[in-house]
């Protein structure tokens, strides 16, 4: 029986995919570095084994799946072309898997995730779906009908994806270290929907969007009234955030859902008209969007004493402002703590200026050593950098988060693409050890 090994098996996309296949009854194990991430959990729940990194793993009636962080020349890899085995790209691989179902690809600089989820968790209520999430979850249906996954764009990965529809929440500059600007990254979202079989759920509000050409229907959502799908009436309680939802002007329905935020009110429009389109029952539609729990690091609560600890993936100027703007709308009477961890310096260095700008919308701000990834380790600047350039901002320290006890009855969002995780475990340490003592 064929062996399925993924090289890079604790990436997010890498580790979804495996759980899919081993879910489908496929033998599946995986190589990584021994550090621990949090996408290996679901991994260690589903007893796929996971090795350390050499090229002894290779051998057998294997099928190698290569993560797109390492290069040809990864010992693994080498072993096994010198095989003879057979070895394929993360993204090549769920573009001949994908053919299998119809298929949902959910792209956008912003948003993915969470709309993957989202969609994923709707769809579910009324049909077989096997879905793929970027943040690290997976799963797989023998008699799946639907197959959503989430479609990144850095280095045009998306465009080995051939799906039935796209949902395409924006575009925005990103990835500075491979796009060189705004333009470039929309020739590659442009290429993307040209490969669209049957049809395109764009956000409407998004002037790049406004702009995208298919061979198939663009079906746009926003508030503005010019589109397809509009949000009208929204309002806010505790429970959260509902709205009316009009199809070219006429009421359809009216939803609720138990977040807060305009992007999440656009992200639950684009899993409305994708549905719509499909023609899933409504009253499906309306309880499944009621009862979604998120995905892994967006906007995930922890109250401790008088506090709200959140944990979010934030690492973009427009995503902070998102976050710190579903803050403001859940805890109006709070003071929101930002504790930010950048992600690359090419990021940092692109988006200065933008970090702090929408940094300075929450009430006080700490700063992390910036993270560098596995393509970039040092550059130029420094954390000061972006100090400097913050009011009152102060830099804190995994070894001492002592200075985030002043802020009583807060919410503390520690965001970030790194291990930005480490500052909050850091700090849920000194307040154990207060109730301790």
């Amino acid at each position: 029986m064929t062996i399925y090994h993924f090289v890079g098996i604790k990436g997010s996309g890498m580790s979804a995919l495996a759980q899919i296949l081993h879910d489908m009854d496929y033998q599946v194990q995986g190589s990584d570095v021994e550090k621990y991430f949090f996408t290996q959990k679901a991994l260690d729940d589903a007893n796929i084994k996971i090795l350390p990194f050499q090229k002894e793993n290779i051998g057998g009636d294997m099928h190698v799946i290569a993560g797109n962080a390492f290069p040809d020349t990864h010992e693994e890899i080498v072993a096994a072309k010198e095989l003879g085995l057979p070895v394929t790209r993360y993204h090549k691989f769920l573009g001949d898997f994908m053919q299998e179902f119809t298929s949902v690809a959910v792209t956008g600089a912003h948003g993915k995730t969470s709309t993957t989820g989202l969609l994923a968790h709707v769809i579910r209520g009324a049909k077989p779906t096997s879905y793929l999430i970027g943040d690290g979850t997976g799963k797989g249906e023998v008699d799946a009908n639907y197959f959503v996954f989430e479609a990144c764009e850095y280095r045009r990965h998306f465009l080995s994806y051939y799906p039935d529809y796209a949902i395409m929440t924006n575009i925005d500059f990103d990835h500075p270290d491979y796009f060189a600007n705004i333009d470039d990254v929309f020739s590659a979202f442009q290429e993307m929907a040209m490969q669209v079989k049957k049809g395109i759920i764009a956000c409407g509000d998004d002037e790049q969007l406004q702009k995208i050409q298919a061979r198939v229907p663009v079906v746009f959502y926003g508030f503005a009234e010019e589109n397809d799908f509009q949000a009208r009436n929204v309002a806010h309680d505790e429970n959260g955030t509902s709205f009316d939802v009009f199809v070219r002007n006429e009421f359809y329905a009216s939803f609720k859902i138990p977040t807060y935020g305009d992007h999440n009110i656009l992200n639950a429009l684009s899993v409305i008209a994708l549905c719509h389109y499909e023609e899933l029952d409504t009253a499906i539609v309306q309880e499944r969007l009621q009862t979604f729990e998120g995905v892994k690091r967006r906007f995930s609560e922890k109250k401790v004493g008088g506090q709200i600890l959140v944990d979010d993936y934030a690492h973009h100027p427009t995503e902070i402002t998102a976050t710190l703007d579903s803050a403001r709308q859940k805890y109006p009477n709070k003071d929101i703590v930002a504790v930010f961890q950048p992600h690359t310096f090419t990021r940092t260095q692109t988006f200065l200026s933008e970090f702090a700008e929408s940094l300075q919308l929450a009430d006080k701000v700490y700063l992390c050593e910036i993270f560098g990834s596995a393509r970039e380790n040092h550059g130029k600047l420094s954390i000061h950098d972006l100090e400097t350039k913050i009011d009152g901002c102060e830099i804190i320290d995994e070894r001492d988060t002592t200075a985030l006890l002043h802020h009583e009855d807060s919410v503390l969002i520690f965001m970030g693409a790194g291990d930005i995780q480490k500052f909050q475990q850091s700090y849920e340490s000194v307040l154990n050890e207060q109730v301790a003592e």
